[in-house]
Parts: structure tokens; C-alpha cells; sequence
């Protein structure tokens, strides 16, 4: 699902040209890692919203990974308002990567809430991410609206369908037990590897359980089985090299796994923007991320000849 990502220090919330976040640690929610920071567009009007999502393995890593992202400042400069989160790790309560999951879920739901303070387009979000961002982003996109409109929380009615998304070094599914047909390779029922795919389930206790006989919680990671048509459009990056797995982030992160996400969304009529280059996979577009995003969120906007101009002007 990714490498685990140590801390050695705490990083000040501030991008590549020496800008702090507009806001900084805010809370989202009760656990002590529902935290995030935005950095808010300069805009008279609400603006689009990019919501990156850091990887780790489910286990490690923090958003102070995309401070210095070159793309945060290129987003800024389009007007485009640009959000880093921190989640509970999946070995933390209630466990298993649907908790994980399900903060990212309420992150967003609660920026859409707050739409007013943070001057967003409700209407305009996005999420990206690597690794464990990108499989959450992905979940996130092919998912049917988790809108609770009956919640007492408020924050909870809020709608969860993004505009588009992206993923970089990404899995194509949290359904450990489809990689063996995905990848090529056989999976091993090793204590290791049977530990590593209980924790991802969110089981404290093996004894007796049978985990691929746990299809409720199977069925909820397999983000691969949910795309259809009407989710919204991808863009895809995996670089890692092709063939046999020789580690666990070779495995995690093999470019057969963004085949997969490129064969069910053609499959499906999704549209997808797809890069592979070790198996010869890429895009006639020669779009990267932040064009792919800056053209769903204002392709409504403009006419083709205004998205042109605005695209070289980034």
C-alpha cells in the first residue's frame, strides 16, 4: 500500500515560494491527526478546491510531504485554493484502511461545509495523491455519493463526488487478494503476508477467520469494482518499473496496477488520462496533473480559445 514514511521533524506549513498556509492545523474531526492546512487562492469569488492526500502505507506520513510541491504553487497561480490533510493510521481505532479512508471522507465533507470560510466552490473539489493518497483519492472518485442526509452531524450531509482526481503510485485496489491475478504474481500465505492483509482489513484478532471469506469489507476496498461511467474523470502516474515485484514497494506500486485502472476505465467509458511509460502506456494528451485538473474545473467556465489562453499562461 506504500513505504512507511518517517518524521523527523514537524514542517512549518509553507510552499516552495515562502507562503504559509491561510490556515494552518485545522480540525476536521476528534482524532488528533484530523487535521489539515489550505493554502486559499486569491479570489473575490469561491475557487476550486485540490485536496492532496499523503501516502505512507497507511502507517507513516503526514502532509507536510506536498508543501513543496511545485504543482501547489502552479494551482495558486490558476486560482485554484490547494488543501493538505493528515488521516488516523489504519492501525490506529476503529483500524484497517477503511477508517483511514472514512477521515479522508470527512475531511472533505467538512471543507464543503465550511465552503463559506475557506471560500470554496462546493461544486469544484478535486483530490489527489501517492500511494495510500492516491488508492484514497480513488476510493474517494469511484464511490457513490456518501452523503448521510439524515445525520445529526451536519457535516456528514455533505456530499463526497468529486470533480476529478489523480493518483500517483497507485494500487488498483485495496482488495489484496485480486493483486495475484492484477500483477502476475502469486501471494503468498505467509504469517507475514496474511498479518499485512489482516491490518489492512482492520482484524486485531486472526484467530479462526478466514480473510478471504471477508467480502463485506473486500467489496468495500475494491475501488476498482466501483468505477463506472459517472464517476468522475482520472488521471493516472505510475513510473516504477515493470516485471517481477522484488520488494514490497515494487509490488505496491507496479505499473500493472494503473493498467488495470486504464482497462476497467475504458471498459466502463470512463474517461482517464494514464501513464505507465515502463509498459509503453501513455496519453496522446500530454496533459500532466495540473493541466488535467485546471480543465475540468473551468472547462464550463470558458470557451476552448479562454482555456488555451489560460493554460499557457500557468
Amino acid at each position: 500500500m506504500g513505504n512507511r514514511v518517517e518524521l523527523t521533524e514537524i514542517k512549518e506549513p509553507v510552499n516552495i515560494r515562502g507562503e504559509r498556509a491561510t490556515f494552518e492545523n485545522e480540525r476536521y474531526g476528534a482524532h488528533p491527526r484530523n487535521t489539515f492546512d489550505i493554502w486559499m487562492a486569491k479570489s473575490e469569488t469561491p475557487t476550486p478546491l485540490v485536496i492532496y492526500i499523503h501516502g505512507g502505507g497507511f502507517i507513516g506520513g503526514d502532509k507536510s510531504k506536498y508543501f513543496e510541491s511545485e504543482d501547489l504553487v502552479r494551482f495558486l497561480d490558476a486560482g485554484v485554493s490547494v488543501a493538505t490533510i493528515n488521516y488516523r493510521f489504519m492501525t490506529e481505532a476503529p483500524y484497517g484502511i477503511i477508517a483511514s479512508f472514512n477521515d479522508s471522507k470527512r475531511c472533505l465533507q467538512y471543507i464543503r461545509y465550511n465552503s463559506n470560510k475557506y471560500n470554496i466552490d462546493k461544486t469544484r473539489i478535486a483530490c489527489s495523491g501517492g500511494s495510500a493518497g492516491a488508492g484514497t483519492a480513488l476510493w474517494l472518485a469511484f464511490s457513490d455519493d456518501m452523503a448521510d442526509l439524515q445525520n445529526v452531524d451536519p457535516v456528514l450531509r455533505e456530499s463526497t463526488r468529486l470533480t476529478c482526481a489523480g493518483a500517483f503510485a497507485t494500487q488498483s485496489t485495496y482488495d489484496i487478494f485480486q493483486w495475484e491475478k492484477i500483477i502476475g504474481v502469486p501471494m503468498s500465505d505467509t504469517p507475514e503476508q496474511l498479518l499485512a492483509i489482516a491490518t489492512a482489513f482492520g482484524i486485531k484478532n486472526m484467530d479462526g477467520v478466514d480473510l478471504f471469506a471477508q467480502y463485506e469489507i473486500r467489496r468495500e476496498l475494491d475501488f476498482l469494482s466501483k468505477m463506472d461511467k459517472k464517476d468522475p474523470p482520472i488521471f493516472v502516474f505510475n513510473k516504477h518499473k515493470n516485471g517481477i515485484p522484488a520488494n514490497e514497494d515494487e509490488l505496491n506500486h507496479h505499473p500493472l496496477h494503473a493498467k488495470a485502472l486504464k482497462e476497467k476505465a475504458d471498459e466502463v467509458g470512463l474517461e482517464a488520462i494514464v501513464y505507465a511509460p515502463e509498459i509503453g502506456i501513455t496519453d496522446s494528451s500530454g496533459k500532466d496533473l495540473v493541466e488535467f485538473f485546471f480543465e475540468k474545473f473551468f472547462e464550463k467556465k470558458y470557451t476552448s480559445l479562454q482555456l488555451n489562453n489560460r493554460l499557457k499562461a500557468i
